[in-house]
């Protein structure tokens, strides 16, 4: 899925991974990303953390590495330097820097876009154009995400529309506040092409719960094949 079609099922990527065995638990029970935070916050990695974390490339699961303030430059070595399949942006980087960095890459990239409320950033349309690829997280100050603050997923559908409607291939990944028992309605009201989850199925902060794993892929399954 190198190319960046996702199958009508949303893919899952499990997020704000801190250890071997959580990583190892959630590709088994079906997540097709695999995220470790290199932003900051309770669930920060070192680089030889993540590297141990995520593992080495594979056909079976994308790595995803959350970056935050850090510059173009940093972020290039170190995606080249964990051979990351996606880099994923919650800092401030401008459009330009996005497009750029995916350029020099070569790697899918990831822009964050932080909402609050029912309307998109005016930078949205552009931020969705620079990669084909668009993170809605909560917007919560202080914080770059992680927060279990969920959006307004129905005061966001007709922005979200619109946002197809002026970029048709962009595929939307949805993070902010979902778990096991909201992912299915986060699905129906704005059927994004991934489900990003972290805090949503742990026991503690970076500890996941193979249960709630487990209960959050057979929820996303279970949206999907209503909507078929």
């Amino acid at each position: 899925m190198v190319s960046g079609a996702f199958p009508s099922s949303p893919a899952i990527k499990i997020c704000g991974l801190t250890r071997p065995a959580d990583a190892a638990d959630a590709e088994r029970l079906g997540a097709s990303f695999l995220g470790g935070i290199l932003a900051g916050g309770p669930r920060l990695l070192s680089l030889d953390a993540a590297r141990v974390v995520l593992g080495p490339r594979r056909h079976t699961v994308r790595r995803v590495a959350v970056f935050g303030e850090q510059k173009v430059e940093e972020i290039r070595v170190i995606a080249q330097e964990l051979d990351l399949d996606v880099i994923q942006l919650h800092g401030t980087q401008t459009v330009d820097e996005v497009a750029h960095l995916a350029q020099i890459t070569a790697r899918t990239v990831w822009p964050v876009l932080r909402v609050a409320g029912s309307t998109l950033p005016g930078h949205a349309v552009a931020l969705a154009r620079a990669t084909g690829y668009l993170v809605l997280d909560a917007h919560v100050v202080g914080q770059l995400g992680g927060t279990g603050v969920a959006l307004d997923w129905s005061g966001l559908r007709a922005a979200v529309e619109a946002l197809r409607q002026q970029v048709p291939l962009v595929q939307l990944i949805l993070a902010g506040g979902l778990r096991p028992a909201n992912v299915a309605q986060a699905i129906q009201l704005l059927s994004p092409q991934v489900v990003d989850v972290s805090s949503g199925v742990e026991a503690a902060p970076g500890v996941k719960d193979p249960a709630l794993v487990q209960q959050f892929v057979t929820a996303v399954r279970g949206a999907a094949e209503t909507q078929q």
